[in-house]
């Protein structure tokens, strides 16, 4: 008996079983079955992508409908604004054109009577001078009297007064024994306010 023939037979001249040959048959049992798997896992796997797929589309659609909603909203409150905007400035002119015409309405008395002034200055003689000097104080007095009606005061500045930067305006300052530190000297331009407001400071001369 050779030697090749010794492995597969014992002593009592029986046959031995080739390992080999077992193991070749487990690893194809294996294979066919990893084979008949892989089609189900593969299958699987394909409805899984499907669902997520479907997930992804149904996410983007509902954003899609949000972002639309938002759009809308925003146009909606934009058209608002830009209508609240164009009323408001509408009243504001409205306003402001009624202010113009009823500060105007006060002085088209005072224009009148100043132009019959001048018209009458116009045909008198040298010796009319004195009656246009008191035609002109007339019309000063009225038109002070116009302001007042429209609620503009004159700010106060007198030689004496104690000077105050929140009415007055310095034009130039000088020296004068006769008055106080920070006393006005001179008034060269009266100031008006209108309640609180400023409307134009008295231009003044200031001492020490």
């Amino acid at each position: 008996m050779s030697n090749d023939e010794e492995l597969f037979f014992g002593a009592d001249d029986e046959p031995v079983k080739d390992e080999s040959e077992s193991s070749s048959v487990e690893d194809a049992a294996a294979s066919d079955k990893a084979s008949a798997e892989e089609p189900e896992k593969e299958e699987a796997v394909s409805e899984d992508e499907d669902e997520e797929d479907e997930d992804e589309e149904e996410e983007s659609s509902a954003g899609s409908e949000a972002t639309n909603e938002l759009e809308a909203r925003y146009m909606s409150l934009y058209a608002e604004y830009d209508n609240y905007r164009r009323r408001t400035q509408k009243e504001k002119d409205n306003l402001y054109a009624d202010a113009i015409a009823s500060v105007t309405k006060e002085f088209l008395t005072l224009v009148d009577n100043l132009d019959r002034a001048v018209d009458g200055a116009k045909k008198s003689d040298e010796n009319s001078l004195e009656k246009i000097i008191q035609g002109m104080e007339l019309l000063g007095r009225q038109a002070q009297d116009t302001l007042t009606k429209i609620g503009v005061e004159e700010i106060t500045a007198e030689r004496g007064t104690k000077f105050d930067p929140n009415l007055h305006d310095a034009m130039m300052h000088i020296d004068d024994e006769e008055l106080g530190e920070q006393e006005i000297a001179m008034v060269f331009a009266k100031g008006y306010k209108y309640k609180d407001r400023v409307i134009r400071h008295a231009q003044v001369q200031v001492a020490n």
